[in-house]
């Protein structure tokens, strides 16, 4: 990353259906990605549904795109921050999310954990050192 690279954080606040919200920000994070964009999600609020594991969407009518997270590793996004305030208030832990990975070059490709549960101090803290915040 250059000095000239800006910081890109992308807030999801909203649930993965129901309205575009999700997808587009999905979609963007990719495309973003795709040109090398320092890019960082953050889930907040109902927005932390749209990471969570076993989405069913048969019942809705529409594609479940919870699978495409997974691909954020593949696309060098592996800063992926969810808060834990909106976790607990929905009865939701870690456990209940993705299991989103990414291979370290840095580390001989050892396989981590994207996924960061942070308080919202510390998400406040991140956002500060962004260049950029879109939310969704």
């Amino acid at each position: 990353m250059s000095d000239t690279t800006k910081k890109f954080l992308y807030l999801n606040r909203k649930a993965p259906y129901g309205t575009i919200y999700a997808l587009e920000s999905l979609e963007v994070v990719l495309i973003g990605a795709a040109f090398e964009q320092d890019v960082a999600l953050a889930f907040v609020d109902d927005g932390v549904y749209q990471i969570t594991k076993g989405q069913d969407t048969a019942g809705i009518g529409v594609k479940n795109f919870s699978p495409t997270y997974s691909a954020l590793g593949d696309y060098d996004v592996n800063k992926i921050y969810v808060e834990k305030e909106s976790l607990e208030a929905r009865g939701l832990t870690v456990d209940d999310l993705l299991d989103l990975k990414y291979e370290d070059e840095d580390d001989d490709w050892a396989e981590k954990d994207s996924i960061r549960v942070v308080t919202a101090q510390e998400l406040a803290d991140i956002m500060d050192e962004q260049d950029v915040i879109l939310s969704f």
